[in-house]
């Protein structure tokens, strides 16, 4: 038990590195203070502008405290707890009963814990009996998730600890820009350089993180694919594959040689712009050391043909012999802050708890018998997360939405939020009054991270436990209150705990046996452990280390992608001339319904931009500051001029954090990756022009 002034050991709110810090109550009870916490061996005491005012959204001055429920005259009204549950359960409950149980939709969040990643699961299956439900990490990870999936039979962002990162020889970074996204990751990479490492960043624009580069390649966006398949072909014509691991190790290589050797180099040079002396040059700092990593982030992941993509990168290195080996391998920067959890409990339209397949008989057998069900009960597969915000008004009457805010986040963002106004009903449960919530029927306010006790993975796998130091304000209740609450209004009376600790045993129970076991995973453990790693089967001491006697596929052996290039769903032409290309900056977070109410990270990234190389300014008459309009084919955006030539000239840059008429994702691009059902946010065809 905790003095009302004693500092609680617990983690950062925002990103999937989960840094951990001290958090210390205020004296007079109004806010905190947040410490360094040098021991926790992630961040070391590290922390980005973010994580060190991250107190700031704890203050009532700025988050929501009390329910709100919209009156008759179409207003969002304070109402009691019992009023605004009563009217959420009758919201959903009227839809299912008119409907069907898959007219009500369930939406999820990146952010939320273990716990109520898999007690909202848990609700849309068995108090709702929807299949409708998925989350907004569907957004971040899920092309990586399943290119993981296919080589390697289990996806675990990163298969090495963090710490491995500067032990290595060569890591080629595509798509990543941990000096904005998260900051204290930067230090594993100058490690890497300091030990006589080397660093290849693979980005369009010359990033804070391509500046510390050995070799920083600039490729079109959306040619990631041909880039690594080109880097293949020169593996191969060079002979610097390693065929006694591809023959003890792996399966599928002759058709995935096959296919990379008709992307020869000039090729290559003329999709991606990359010249040819660059791509020897990378194959040349990868090959050189006996051990070497591919670590890939949003940039290739966010593609309609992002698991290809992805896979084309984990067929580098398993030619190389670069994986299922001490300080070698692929591993994917998980973005949100318990992303990697998210999609392990079943908040995910196809899986349940344990990473569990929805279409296994097996997995549905046993969650079924730790939630007391019958199996059959179960609902099927339902539609991923774009495809369930684009059926909203329509089939998917009714929504009840968790931790996300898609009509910033979402693509096609115009397209998204008229869809949720279109609802019959939604009940939105968050921390502050996002543009999603703002357009709710009901707004539950909830805890935040340190109000609340609770578990996350962070993106080397490793589960880390949040402890609750301070005391939520009155009218504040959790989300499992939620969830228990509106349970029980709509019959089922058990099985919705409100203490963590508690749903965490059960989460055990339901992981059990699965891809991602956290059987043997307790509170103690992991503060005694500082953390610890899944998978965790009861007696075990957890895997920091994944593949390096064998893969988890049936055969233990590692699987070739044999892809192939091919275009970006839309590319640029006579109306739209200019490729966009989206992203964050190191001072807000997502979709900025946190961060963009904190001053501190306000006065440091105060709006949006619309960054442009000198040359394509000069073409289109744009001067540094004044606005610019970028129009695709699903809408507009207005930004401020920002001219650099660290981007490329056929391409505009613009982040994503803000609402209204700087809403970068109203030009987005909804085409989803077949496999992954990933939107296409990294690319897309836009027209620029200058305003005034």
């Amino acid at each position: 038990m905790h003095t009302p002034d004693a500092a609680t050991a617990t983690h950062c709110p925002y990103c999937a590195l989960q840094c951990g810090m001290n958090l210390r109550p205020a004296p007079d009870g109004a806010g905190a203070a947040v410490e360094e916490r040098a021991e926790f061996p992630v961040n070391r005491g590290a922390l980005c502008g973010k994580g060190r005012t991250a107190p700031a959204v704890l203050s009532s001055r700025v988050r929501l405290t009390e329910p709100l429920v919209r009156s008759r005259a179409g207003q969002l009204e304070p109402a009691t707890w019992e009023e605004a549950l009563d009217a959420v359960a009758a919201g959903l409950a009227r839809t299912r009963d008119a409907h069907g149980p898959d007219a009500v939709g369930v939406f999820g969040g990146g952010g939320l814990t273990n716990e109520k990643a898999y007690a909202l699961g848990k609700f849309a299956r068995i108090a709702l009996r929807t299949s409708q439900i998925d989350y907004n990490g569907r957004f971040c990870m899920s092309s990586a998730a399943a290119a993981h999936q296919r080589a390697f039979g289990l996806d675990r962002g990163l298969p090495f600890p963090l710490e491995d990162i500067p032990r290595t020889g060569c890591v080629i970074l595509v798509g990543s820009n941990p000096a904005e996204t998260m900051p204290p990751a930067l230090r594993y990479f100058t490690e890497l350089k300091a030990n006589g490492g080397t660093l290849i960043v693979v980005d369009p624009r010359r990033t804070r993180t391509a500046e510390q580069a050995d070799l920083h390649l600039a490729p079109r966006p959306g040619t990631d694919l041909a880039l690594a398949l080109g880097l293949l072909h020169l593996v191969v014509a060079e002979g610097r594959t390693d065929d006694a691991f591809i023959a003890e190790r792996t399966t599928g290589w002759e058709e995935a040689r096959a296919a990379a050797m008709a992307h020869w180099p000039e090729l290559v040079e003329r999709i991606t712009g990359v010249p040819v002396p660059k791509l020897r040059e990378a194959v040349s700092l990868f090959c050189a050391p006996s051990s070497a990593m591919v670590l890939t982030a949003r940039g290739p992941e966010q593609q309609s043909k992002g698991t290809d993509t992805v896979g084309a990168w984990i067929n580098l290195c398993l030619a190389t012999g670069r994986a299922g080996r001490p300080h070698s391998g692929y591993g994917c920067l998980t973005g949100q802050g318990n992303g990697q959890g998210g999609r392990e409990h079943g908040q995910k339209a196809d899986q349940l708890p344990g990473y569990r397949k929805l279409t296994d008989p097996a997995a549905r057998a046993h969650v079924a018998s730790v939630w007391g069900v019958d199996p059959d009960s179960l609902p099927g597969p339902g539609r991923s997360a774009y495809e369930l915000l684009d059926a909203l008004g329509t089939d998917v009457r009714a929504l009840l939405l968790m931790g996300s805010n898609p009509v910033v986040s979402a693509p096609r963002a115009a397209h998204v939020e008229d869809r949720i106004r279109s609802l019959d009903f939604l009940a939105v449960a968050d921390v502050v009054l996002s543009e999603t919530a703002a357009l709710a029927d009901v707004v539950l306010p909830v805890t935040q991270w340190a109000e609340e006790t609770g578990t996350t993975t962070n993106l080397e796998g490793r589960v880390l436990l949040r402890r609750r130091a301070l005391t939520a304000p009155p009218g504040v209740r959790s989300d499992l209150e939620v969830l228990h609450g509106l349970a029980a209004r709509l019959g089922v009376e058990k099985g919705f705990p409100t203490a963590a600790e508690e749903v965490f045993e059960e989460l055990r129970r339901a992981s059990a046996g699965g891809p991602a076991d956290y059987s043997g995973i307790t509170y103690a453990r992991i503060e005694a452990e500082q953390g610890v790693f899944w998978p965790c089967p009861q007696g075990s001491a957890g895997q920091p280390r994944l593949f390096l006697d064998r893969f988890a596929t049936e055969d233990g052996r590692a699987r070739f992608a044999p892809v192939s290039h091919r275009d970006a769903a839309e590319l640029p032409d006579a109306d739209y001339p200019i490729l966009l290309t989206t992203g964050r900056v190191v001072a807000q977070y997502q979709s900025g319904a946190q961060t963009r109410r904190v001053d501190e990270l306000n006065a440091a990234a105060p709006g949006p931009f619309v960054e442009l190389h000198p040359r394509l300014a000069a073409r289109l008459g744009a001067v540094e500051g004044t606005p610019l309009a970028v129009t695709s084919r699903r809408g507009r955006a207005v930004a401020p001029a920002r001219i650099t030539d660290s981007i490329r000239a056929d391409t505009v840059f613009m982040p994503f954090h803000w609402p209204g008429e700087g809403r970068a994702n109203t030009l987005t691009n909804p085409a989803l990756d077949p496999t992954s059902r990933m939107p296409e946010f990294k690319v897309c065809a836009v027209r620029v022009e200058p305003l005034g």
